[in-house]
């Protein structure tokens, strides 16, 4: 097992014109598209009541959800044509504009406040939500960097830079704050180190000090605590910090194994908070019972499966850690969305990827995975060549 966690990837280059055009993976295309439009199904049961409460307009979420699934089409469609080796270019660009939009939060005017969280940028009606495309920019940096020297995996100075790059996002974000999609960017941090081949021995330095960090985050601030200690006992603050969980636990429970029937939710009538976006799936599974989420996850592990499936199959390094690195966040914010509505982690804001409410995370994943279809579409089947201890001679292929 170490031997092949040492191992580095590297591929033939394909002839040219060799390139495939073709309709690449279809069945993950299709799966993408129904997770996205079964989440502007769920956004509507789940915000309508709320909507016609909060805005005189029962059909306000569900609006703003449409408008985000179609621009999503739109991006996904469109950056599905590009060949993902031009996306090599704009790593750094893509890292620059990700920091420069996360740091504008914060200047008085222009980053909007809610719930006394800082995340949005405020440009008129619309708002934008910086983390989502910060993902994603470090994702085109972190790819970009170890594609052009894969053999930068082997030592902790080698990835420096990468670390770099993401703990400065992680330090912006954790700043709005936004706990849970600092976690979020840590894991697909050290995920992408993990799945580019680097050495346990270095993993291990990274992993430690990220591990003994997180207690000390969560006891520098109050509200962390409050929340830890609603985690453990949410009955203790039934009308406080633990309102959120015991309400997500009641829909778990109403919706036993078949549900009540779409749209006949009880919870989602202000009974919990953010039932259209961070604890969607707990209307869902109140609406469609054990079986409902049962289909839906498998759905996402379907997606989850052909993604990766998608990366192993890449031509080229870049392309397999492009994909990879799009696929483990679609799949790490999935997860621990699922643990925290079903009360095994501590309650934090992160939306579940397709399906919650939020037009700036929707049309951001759908895009990253139109690079994901379009790798399948524009990139030919490969064979790895493996090495470990010296980087081979060209000389002899």
């Amino acid at each position: 097992m170490k031997k092949r966690r040492n191992n580095l990837r590297k591929t033939q280059p394909v002839p040219q014109g060799k390139e495939r055009g073709g309709r690449g993976d279809l069945l993950f295309l299709f799966a993408v598209v129904l997770l996205a439009a079964f989440g502007v199904v769920a956004v509507y049961s789940a915000s309508s009541y709320n909507a016609e409460v909060q805005y005189g307009d029962s059909l306000y979420f569900f609006r703003k959800q449409l408008v985000g699934f179609l621009l999503g089409l739109a991006a996904m469609a469109g950056i599905s044509f590009l060949p993902h080796g031009k996306l090599k270019k704009i790593g750094i660009p893509a890292l620059i504009l990700s920091l420069v939009l996360l740091a504008l939060v914060f200047i008085p005017g222009v980053g909007r406040t809610n719930y006394g969280a800082t995340r949005w940028i405020g440009l008129g009606p619309i708002t934008i939500q910086p983390s989502e495309i910060a993902k994603y920019g470090f994702i085109l940096f972190a790819a970009g960097y170890f594609a052009k020297n894969p053999s930068r995996m082997r030592s902790l100075k080698g990835i420096l830079p990468v670390l770099g790059a993401g703990i400065g996002i992680c330090v912006l974000i954790m700043m709005e704050p936004n706990m849970s999609v600092t976690m979020c960017v840590g894991a697909l941090m050290i995920g992408m180190i993990f799945l580019g081949g680097t050495s346990y021995k270095t993993l291990a330095i990274v992993c430690i000090p990220a591990l003994l960090l997180v207690p000390v985050l969560i006891a520098a601030e109050p509200y962390r605590l409050q929340r830890l200690s609603a985690f453990v006992n949410p009955w203790a603050s039934p009308k406080e910090e633990g309102y959120q969980l015991i309400q997500s636990l009641y829909a778990l429970g109403n919706g036993k194994f078949f549900g009540v029937g779409l749209f006949n939710s009880r919870q989602k009538y202000r009974f919990l908070p953010f039932a259209e976006s961070d604890f969607i799936l707990s209307v869902i599974a109140e609406e469609t019972g054990f079986f409902g989420v049962l289909i839906l996850f498998a759905l996402i592990g379907f997606i989850v499966y052909r993604g990766f499936k998608i990366a192993n199959s890449c031509n080229d390094f870049f392309g397999y850690m492009l994909v990879s690195g799009i696929i483990l966040v679609f799949a790490v914010q999935s997860a621990l969305n699922a643990l925290v509505v079903s009360g095994c982690i501590p309650p934090t804001g992160l939306p579940l990827p397709l399906v919650s409410a939020g037009n700036t995370s929707l049309v951001v994943t759908m895009a990253g995975m139109g690079v994901v279809y379009g790798v399948s579409r524009h990139t030919a089947p490969k064979k790895f060549i493996r090495y470990s201890n010296k980087t081979p001679d060209p000389a002899k292929g």
